[in-house]
C-alpha cells in the first residue's frame, strides 16, 4: 500500500512538472501577441478557479427545490374581496441592487398599483444570507417603497395576489401555504441566462408551476404558452421621458456603449470588439463606456462606470449613437437613448425586433464589423438633427403609466374584479 501511495505521489508530481513546463513555454508567445496584461489575466483567472469553493451556492435553496412536486401543487385559497377595500399583493423578490433594470421596472409597477388602490408587501428571498437591513434601505431610499418589507423565510401573510418576480422566487411562491392567486412577473426568459443543464432546467420548471404570467413585451409570450402551457398576458415597455429627454442645444461628439461584465446576455466582449473596429476607423470620435468599469482596452475611451439617470441623460445628449446589445429580451437602454435623441445600434434578433420595432433604431448583425458600420452610418447622416429629433419624439407615447394601467387591467380581469371596487 505504501508503494502504491508513493507511485501516486510520483505520478502527480510528474503531471505537475509537465503542466508547469507547458505554461512557462506559453508565456513568451502571450507576451508577443497580447502583452503583459494577458499573462496577468490568466494568472488571476487560475488563482480565482483554485479559490472558488467546490460547492457553489445556488440561486435557490436545495430544500426549496426538493419540496416542489409539480404534479401536486398546493390548492391555495383566495381571501374574500370586499368592495371598497384595497387588494393586497405580496411580491417575492431577490435582494435589489442599485440601478438594477429588473428591480427598477418592478418597483415602477408596484408604485403605480399602490397609487391606484392596492396594498403591496415586499418579501426578500435570499439564499446567500445577505444583510436584510441594507437591502431594505435600498427598497426605501432608492426605489421609494414605503410598505411592509420582510423575509419570505418567515412565511407570508395571506393576500389576494402573490407574485413571483424571477425564477428563484418562483420556488418559495410555489411552496408557500399563504392564500392568494399566484402570478409570475416575467421580464425575460431566464433559462437563457445559463448553459444548458441543471440550472437552466430548474429555471424552465418555474414556467410549469401554474402561475398566471404577466410579461413585459411579447417576444417570449408564445414560447411560454406553446412550450410550457403558461397562461400569460403582456404589457408594453415604457420610457421615463421625465428623466431621459433630448436637449436641442447640446453639442454631440461621440458614441456610447452600455457595458455589463456579469450579464453575458449583454454582449460585453462583442461590444468591445465592435468599438475597437470603430476606433481604428474613426480615431477622432470620442468613445464613452458606462455601466461597469472596464479598464484598459486597445483603444482610447472614457470609462464612466455607474451613472445616475441624470448623468446618463447628459451623456446620451453628448453622443450621436449608442451601442446597446441584448441577446434575450430588449434592454431599456435603447429606449432611453432614443428619448435623448441618441440613435441606438442594436443586435438584430427576432426578440429585439418584436419589442423594439422603431424606425429610428439601427439594427446590425451581431459581429464587430457590422456593428461598427452602423455606428459609422449614424455619424455620416447629413441630416442628423432631424433624425435625432424624430427619434426622441417616437417614444413620447411610450409611458410607464400606461404599462402600470395595463397590469392593473390584467389583474382585475384575472381576479374578476371591477375597477370601481378597488379603492
Amino acid at each position: 500500500m505504501a508503494q502504491a501511495r508513493e507511485q501516486s505521489v510520483f505520478q502527480s508530481m510528474s503531471r505537475a512538472r509537465t503542466q508547469l513546463a507547458r505554461r512557462f513555454r506559453q508565456i513568451p508567445q502571450l507576451l508577443r501577441t497580447e502583452g503583459l496584461t494577458a499573462v496577468s489575466d490568466r494568472i488571476r483567472r487560475v488563482a480565482a478557479q483554485r479559490l472558488t469553493p467546490a460547492r457553489v451556492i445556488s440561486p435557490v435553496r436545495r430544500a426549496d427545490i426538493m419540496a416542489v412536486d409539480l404534479s401536486h401543487p398546493f390548492e391555495y385559497s383566495i381571501p374574500t374581496f370586499n368592495p371598497g377595500q384595497p387588494l393586497t399583493a405580496n411580491w417575492v423578490i431577490t435582494p435589489p441592487a442599485l440601478g438594477s433594470g429588473g428591480h427598477t421596472t418592478l418597483f415602477r409597477m408596484v408604485r403605480y398599483l399602490e397609487a391606484h388602490g392596492y396594498r403591496n408587501r415586499i418579501y426578500f428571498y435570499d439564499p446567500y444570507g445577505g444583510d436584510h437591513l441594507y437591502y431594505e434601505s435600498i427598497v426605501r431610499n432608492y426605489y421609494h417603497f414605503h410598505g411592509p418589507v420582510a423575509s419570505v423565510d418567515r412565511g407570508m401573510e395571506d393576500a389576494h395576489i402573490v407574485f413571483a418576480t424571477s425564477w428563484p422566487t418562483a420556488y418559495p411562491v410555489f411552496n408557500s401555504r399563504c392564500g392568494g392567486k399566484r402570478f409570475y412577473f416575467v421580464q425575460d426568459f431566464e433559462p437563457f441566462f445559463y448553459p444548458v443543464g441543471s440550472t437552466s432546467s430548474l429555471a424552465e420548471n418555474t414556467y410549469r408551476m401554474g402561475f398566471h404570467g404577466i410579461g413585459i413585451g411579447s417576444c417570449f409570450a408564445e414560447k411560454l404558452t406553446s412550450e410550457f402551457g403558461m397562461t400569460i398576458d403582456t404589457f408594453n415597455y415604457g420610457c421615463d421621458i421625465s428623466q431621459y429627454h433630448r436637449s436641442p442645444n447640446s453639442p454631440r461628439s461621440g458614441i456610447v456603449f452600455y457595458a455589463r461584465r456579469d450579464n453575458a446576455r449583454r454582449g460585453l466582449e462583442l461590444g468591445l470588439m465592435a468599438l475597437e473596429v470603430f476606433a481604428s476607423r474613426n480615431p477622432e470620435v470620442e468613445i464613452h463606456i458606462y455601466g461597469d468599469t472596464i479598464g484598459k482596452q486597445p483603444f482610447s475611451f472614457t470609462d464612466h462606470g455607474r451613472l445616475s439617470p441624470a448623468e446618463l441623460n447628459l451623456l446620451y445628449n453628448r453622443c450621436y449613437a449608442g451601442l446597446s446589445l441584448s441577446f434575450t429580451n430588449v434592454s431599456l437602454v435603447a429606449l432611453e437613448m432614443l428619448a435623448a435623441g441618441c440613435i441606438p445600434v442594436v443586435n438584430d434578433t427576432p426578440q429585439v425586433r418584436t419589442d423594439l420595432d422603431n424606425p429610428f433604431v439601427a439594427y446590425a448583425l451581431p459581429y464587430p464589423q457590422a456593428l461598427s458600420a452602423q455606428l459609422e452610418a449614424v455619424l455620416a447622416n447629413q441630416d442628423f438633427e432631424f433624425l435625432s429629433s424624430a427619434a426622441a419624439s417616437s417614444v413620447h407615447a411610450t409611458s410607464w403609466e400606461e404599462a402600470g394601467a395595463e397590469i392593473d387591467r390584467i389583474l382585475r380581469r384575472a381576479m374578476r374584479i371591477d375597477a370601481k371596487c378597488i379603492r
